[in-house]
């Protein structure tokens, strides 16, 4: 299993976020700033497993299934 800690820029704006006034300006704005960073940081993690499962599939068509299972 890959490592699935937070990254630190997310945990920074969420400090951030946290000392501001809902619904004040700034705190939109980091709302917004948080989405970002979280949307491009799930898309690595589906990246990252789409070209393992990528691999996984043309190791199996090269060697056949029986030496992975072993």
């Amino acid at each position: 299993m890959q490592n699935s800690t937070i990254p630190e820029d997310i945990i920074k704006i969420q400090k951030k976020l946290a000392s501001f006034e809902k619904d004040s300006r700034n705190y939109k704005k980091y709302t917004k700033i948080l989405a970002k960073h979280i949307k491009s940081h799930t898309m690595k993690k589906r990246v990252n497993a789409h070209i393992k499962t990528i691999e996984t599939i043309e190791k199996i068509e090269k060697d056949g299934i029986d030496d992975i299972l072993k």
